[in-house]
C-alpha cells in the first residue's frame, strides 16, 4: 500500500506540473519574462548562481549514488543468504540455545557465519567498484546547452547548471534540456514520441493559436509554444525560456515514477532464468533429501538440517558475483581502450554482436572533409559558386556540420574574407538544414545601387534534393565554329548573366549535370549542389521551405574524405570474429561503393532509400540478409533497418554520432556513439568511444565475448556438478545407514569450493571461443547438467562403495554393522571425510577439462588467479581432517591407503572420463557451454 499510494503522489505531481505548463502556454511572452524574472538577453552569472542554489541542478530522478552502507545492504539481500541466515539460526537454536549447559556446541554457527561474511564482502567490494567506477567513467561524458547570459552572449553550459529564467538557443540535433516556453523559431520540428507518444516530429512556434488559447482544456500534444525536456530537435532553431527544471518538469515528473525500473537485456534475463531453475531445483529437492533421510535414519532434525545444507549446495551462490565482477572487469578493460560502459550489462551484447551497422563517415573514412573543388555545371573552377557556399555556411545559425566547416576552412585559403563579406551581405533569414529537406537555404540582402536593395535566396544541398527544386541552371554557351552565338542563346526564356546564360533545367541540362556529378562520385568525391534566385523571394520573417521553388543551379562542390588507413584492417578482423558489416549511409551509393572497394568490404547488395519505403516488412526482413549497403537512407529507414535485421534474430549493433541516428540507436542491441557525438546520441548509448575507430569496437567485441565466456563455464560447471551432488546424496541416503556427509561439512566444503571459483572471471578465453558471437543458451545448460552431472556421481558412488567396505573396515577394524556403538562414530567420521575430500577435488579439478573445448593443459592453460585458488582450495580441504578445526567438523585423520585407493584413482578415472564425455558432447552439440 505504501508503494502504490508514493506512486499516486508522483503521477498527481505529473498532472499539476502539466496543468502549470498550460498555463505558461497561455500566457503572452512579455508576462512570462516579467513572472520568470528575466529577459531575452538572459539572466546574469550571479542571479544563475542563486536560482541555482534555490532551485538545485537540473538533473532527473535517476539511479543515485548509495552510500556503502546501503551497497553492503544489498550485497546481503538476495535468497541464497536468507537460507544460510535461516541455517544458520536453526544451528544456533539446536546446538546453542537448547543445547544442555557445557555442551554448546558454535561450529555451525559459526561457519555459516563466515560464509555468509566472505559472499557478501566479496559481492560487495566489486559492485561497490564498479559502481564507482561507472559513475566515474560517466563523469567523462558531458552534455551542454547553448545559454545566453546577460553579458556574456550565448555560452555553452552543462545542463545540470541550467535555471528557470535562463535563455535557450536550439538547433538541430540538441536535446532540449529544460521545459521551455518559446520565444522564437525558425522552422522548428521536435521529436516528443518519448512524452507524447506522436511518432512524427511536431512543428513548435512562439505562440499558440487563437483557437487553443480559447480551448477550456489542452492536454500536452496542443501546447505548440512548449518544449518539454527530454525532447530532442530535429531540424530548425529556435529560442526558448526556462521554465522549470529537474524534478519540476514533466519528464522530471514521469522518471521519478520509472526510476530504477528498466526492460531487462537478454543477458539479464538469463541470469534470471538461470537463477529460478536453481531455486526450483533447490525446492524441490529439499522434502525428498529430508524424507529419504528422515525415513532411513530416524532423526528428522539431523535430516532437516542435512536437507537444508544439500539444497544450498546445489545453488551457485557466487552467481552474482561472478556476474558483477565480469562484467565490471570487461569494463575496466574497455576505458583502458578508450570506451566509456555507460551500462555494464550491455557487456554481453556487446559480445554476442551478429551485425554492426554504421555510416560511412568517420568509421571507414578519416571524417576529415575537405573542399577539393567548385565547379559550374561543365566542370570548370568557378568562384562564384565557392563564394555562394561560403555565404551558405557562414551565415546559417543551425547544425554545421563538416561540410560547412570544410566550405569555410576551403574559401579562407582561396582569398573569401568573412569580414569583407559581411560588408557587402546581410543575412536576413533562413531555413535551416532538415534531414528530410537535406538541404538549407539562407536568404541574403545587398546594396544594389540606385534600384535599391538586391534579395536573394542561396541553397546548398544534397544534388537531388536542390535539383528537385532547380527550373534555371547558369550555363556558359560556347561559340558554334562559325563564330556566331550558339543556338540556344536565341532562345526567348534564355535570361541573360553576363557572361552566362540562365537557361530552362531541360531533361537533357539536368542529364548533363549527373553525369559529371556521377563522374566526380566515382572518384570518391561527395557532391553538393549550390543554387540561388534572386526573383521572388519574400521578405524576412515569411520563409518558408515552400519558397524553395524555381531556383537557378549554379553548380557544384566536391569533397574528399579518404579511408583511414587502419579501416581495412579493422574491417577484416570484424569479420573475422563472425560480425558482418552493414553500412547505412545518407550518401549515394557510387560513393560509398568506392570507399567500400578501398577498405575491402564485399559487398553483397545495394539498397537505396526509396526502395526501402516499398518493401512490405517481410521484404525487408528478406533484403537485409542479402545487402551490405543501404544509401541514401533516412534516420526513420535506419531505424526500420535494423528492427529487420532484428527480428532474423540478430543481434545488432549501431555506431551513430548525429541525431539522425538517434533512432536508430533505440532500435540496436548495443548502442554506441563517440564522445563528440549529438547530445541525444550520447544519451542513447552504451557505449561511448573516445576515439572514432572500427579497431577499438573490435577490441572491445573480443573483451565482451571473453567476459561473457568465463561467466558461462562457472555457471555450466558449477551447475553439473551440484546436479551430480544431487544423485551422490540420494543414492547415499537410499543405502547407508547414516549421512554421507553432516551438514556442517557439506556447508564448508562448498564455501571453499565457492571460493576458488571468485577467480573464474579472470580466467583466460580460447582465441576459437571469440572467434564467434555467443548467445545465451539456456537449453545447452540444462544438456551441459544431464550430461556431465551424472559423471562425477559414479565415482562418488565409487568412493562410498570403498570406503564403506575396504577403507572403513581396514581403518576401523571391521564392518560398520559388526562394529561396537563406540567405534560406529570413527567410521563415519572416516567415510564423511573421505568423501569431503574426494568431492572437494572431483568438484574443483574438473574445472580444468571444462573450462575449454580443448584438451587442458597441453592445448588451453588457465590463467594464474584460476590455478593458484583452486590448487589451494584443494591443499586446504585435503588437510582440513588433520586440523583442529576438522574434528570440530566431525572429521577424521585420512590414511594413506584412501590416497592410493580411492583418492587418486577415483580423481584420474574421473577426469579422463570427463575429457570423453566433453568430445562426444561437442560432437553432438557443436559446442562445449
Amino acid at each position: 500500500m505504501f508503494w502504490k499510494r508514493v506512486k499516486e503522489e508522483k503521477r498527481d505531481k505529473g498532472g499539476e506540473i502539466a496543468a502549470r505548463l498550460v498555463q505558461w502556454a497561455r500566457k503572452a511572452e512579455e508576462e512570462v519574462l516579467r513572472e520568470l524574472d528575466t529577459c531575452r538577453e538572459g539572466l546574469t552569472l550571479e542571479e544563475a548562481e542563486e536560482r541555482l542554489e534555490k532551485y538545485g541542478p537540473n538533473q532527473v530522478a535517476r539511479e543515485r549514488k548509495l552510500p556503502w552502507y546501503i551497497h553492503l545492504l544489498k550485497a546481503y539481500a538476495n535468497y541464497f543468504n536468507f537460507i544460510l541466515t535461516f541455517l544458520a539460526i536453526i544451528n544456533y537454536l539446536v546446538d546453542v540455545r537448547l543445547a544442555a549447559p557445557g555442551e554448546e556446541d558454535w561450529s555451525a554457527v559459526l561457519i555459516i557465519s563466515t560464509m555468509i561474511v566472505v559472499s557478501t564482502l566479496i559481492r560487495f567490494v566489486q559492485e561497490y567498484r564498479s559502481a564507482v567506477a561507472a559513475e566515474r567513467l560517466r563523469a567523462m561524458v558531458r552534455t551542454t546547452a547553448a545559454i545566453r547570459r546577460r553579458g556574456m552572449g550565448v555560452k555553452e553550459v552543462e545542463i545540470e547548471e541550467i535555471v528557470p529564467g535562463d535563455i535557450v538557443h536550439l538547433a538541430a540535433g540538441d536535446m532540449v534540456p529544460a521545459d521551455l516556453r518559446i520565444l522564437a523559431t525558425k522552422d522548428l520540428f521536435v521529436n516528443q514520441a518519448t512524452l507524447t507518444g506522436e511518432s512524427e516530429p511536431v512543428e513548435k512556434r512562439p505562440e499558440l493559436d487563437e483557437e487553443k488559447k480559447k480551448a477550456p482544456s489542452l492536454t500536452l500534444g496542443d501546447l505548440d509554444n512548449i518544449c518539454f525536456m527530454g525532447t530532442s530537435v530535429v531540424s530548425g532553431s529556435a529560442i526558448g525560456v526556462v521554465l522549470a527544471t529537474g524534478q519540476n518538469t514533466y519528464f522530471g515528473a514521469m522518471a521519478e515514477t520509472i526510476v530504477g525500473h528498466r526492460e531487462l537485456t537478454s543477458f539479464e534475463k538469463g541470469v534470471a532464468e538461470t537463477s529460478k531453475v536453481f531455486v526450483y531445483f533447490m525446492l524441490s529437492m529439499v522434502p525428498v533429501v529430508f524424507l529419504i533421510n528422515g525415513l532411513t535414519k530416524g532423526n528428522w532434525l539431523e535430516a532437516f538440517l542435512f536437507a537444508v545444507a544439500v539444497a544450498v549446495g546445489l545453488t551457485p551462490k557466487m552467481l552474482p558475483m561472478i556476474v558483477n565482477a565480469g562484467l565490471a572487469k570487461g569494463a575496466v578493460a574497455m576505458a583502458r581502450e578508450k570506451t566509456i560502459v555507460k551500462r555494464l550489462d550491455a557487456m554481453q551484447n556487446f559480445g554476442a554482436m551478429t551485425v554492426f551497422c554504421s555510416d560511412k563517415t568517420g568509421t571507414l573514412t578519416l571524417n576529415k572533409i575537405v573542399l577539393e573543388k567548385h565547379l559550374d555545371i561543365h566542370g570548370n573552377e568557378d568562384i562564384r559558386v565557392l563564394r555562394h557556399a561560403f555565404l551558405n555556411s557562414y551565415y546559417q545559425t543551425g547544425l554545421r556540420n563538416v561540410l560547412d566547416e570544410a566550405i569555410l576552412r576551403y574559401g579562407e585559403e582561396h582569398g573569401l574574407k568573412a569580414e569583407d563579406l559581411e560588408k557587402v551581405y546581410r543575412k536576413v533569414d533562413e531555413i535551416p538544414f532538415d534531414f528530410v529537406r537535406r538541404r538549407m537555404s539562407v536568404v541574403l540582402e545587398s546594396d544594389n545601387g540606385p534600384t535599391g536593395v538586391k534579395r536573394q535566396l542561396v541553397t546548398k544541398g544534397a544534388v537531388e534534393e536542390v535539383l528537385s527544386i532547380c527550373k534555371w541552371v547558369e550555363y556558359k554557351l560556347p561559340l558554334c565554329p562559325e563564330g556566331n552565338p550558339h543556338p540556344l542563346a536565341a532562345r526567348e526564356e534564355a535570361r541573360p548573366l553576363g557572361e552566362l546564360r540562365v537557361l530552362p533545367l531541360t531533361k537533357e541540362l539536368k542529364r548533363e549535370a549527373l553525369d559529371m556529378v556521377k563522374s566526380l562520385n566515382e572518384d570518391g568525391l561527395r557532391v553538393l549542389a549550390v543554387a540561388q534566385k534572386s526573383e521572388n523571394v519574400p521578405p524576412p520573417g515569411v520563409l518558408t521551405a515552400e519558397d524553395e521553388k524555381d531556383m537557378v543551379l549554379m553548380g557544384f562542390l566536391a569533397f574528399l574524405d579518404p579511408p583511414k588507413e587502419t579501416a581495412l584492417e579493422a574491417v577484416r578482423a570484424l569479420q573475422e570474429h563472425g560480425v558482418e558489416i552493414k553500412i547505412l549511409t545518407g550518401d549515394n551509393e557510387i560513393v560509398a561503393q568506392r570507399i567500400c572497394k578501398e577498405v575491402d568490404l564485399p559487398l553483397k547488395g545495394v539498397v537505396l532509400g526509396e526502395d526501402v519505403d516499398r518493401m512490405a516488412d517481410e521484404e525487408l526482413e528478406a533484403a537485409v540478409e542479402e545487402t551490405t549497403l543501404f544509401a541514401k537512407v533516412t534516420p526513420m529507414q535506419k531505424a526500420r533497418i535494423v528492427r529487420a535485421l532484428r527480428r532474423r534474430g540478430h543481434v545488432v549493433g549501431f555506431l551513430g554520432d548525429g541525431i539522425n541516428d538517434a533512432p536508430a540507436m533505440r532500435e540496436a542491441d548495443v548502442a554506441i556513439s563517440v564522445d563528440n557525438a549529438a547530445d541525444i546520441a550520447k544519451e542513447s548509448a552504451d557505449f561511448i568511444l573516445l576515439e572514432k575507430s572500427l579497431a577499438v569496437l573490435e577490441r572491445g567485441l573480443v573483451e565482451g565475448r571473453r567476459t561473457f565466456g568465463n561467466i558461462m563455464k562457472y555457471i555450466a560447471v558449477t551447475a553439473s556438478s551440484n546436479f551430480g551432488n544431487v544423485f551422490s546424496v540420494l543414492v547415499a541416503s537410499s543405502f547407508l545407514p547414516f549421512l554421507p556427509m553432516m551438514p556442517l561439512q557439506l556447508l564448508f566444503l562448498n564455501l571453499t569450493y565457492d571460493l576458488s571459483m571468485t577467480s573464474m572471471p579472470w580466467d583466460s578465453v580460447d582465441e576459437e571461443y571469440i572467434k564467434k558471437p555467443r548467445q545465451w543458451d539456456a537449453p545447452n545448460i540444462g544438456r551441459f547438467m544431464i550430461w556431465f552431472g551424472p559423471t562425477s556421481s559414479i565415482f562418488d558412488i565409487i568412493c562410498y562403495a570403498l570406503m564403506f567396505f575396504v577403507v572403513g573396515p581396514a581403518v576401523i577394524g571391521g564392518p560398520y554393522f559388526l562394529l561396537p556403538e563406540e567405534l560406529r562414530a570413527s567410521f563415519v567420521s572416516l567415510f564423511q571425510s573421505g568423501w569431503f575430500v574426494l568431492s572437494l577435488w572431483t568438484q574443483t579439478m574438473v574445472v580444468y577439462m571444462l573450462r575449454t573445448e580443448k584438451i587442458p593443459f597441453i592445448q588451453s592453460l588457465p590463467s594464474f588467479p584460476v590455478l593458484t585458488l583452486t590448487l589451494a582450495a584443494i591443499v586446504f580441504g585435503t588437510i582440513v581432517p588433520y586440523t583442529p578445526l576438522g574434528a570440530r567438523l566431525g572429521m577424521a585423520p585420512l590414511p594413506s591407503i584412501y590416497f592410493w585407493i580411492v583418492l587418486l584413482p577415483c580423481q584420474m578415472s574421473y577426469l579422463a572420463l570427463a575429457q570423453y564425455v566433453k568430445t562426444i558432447f561437442i560432437k553432438r552439440y557443436g559446442k562445449l557451454f
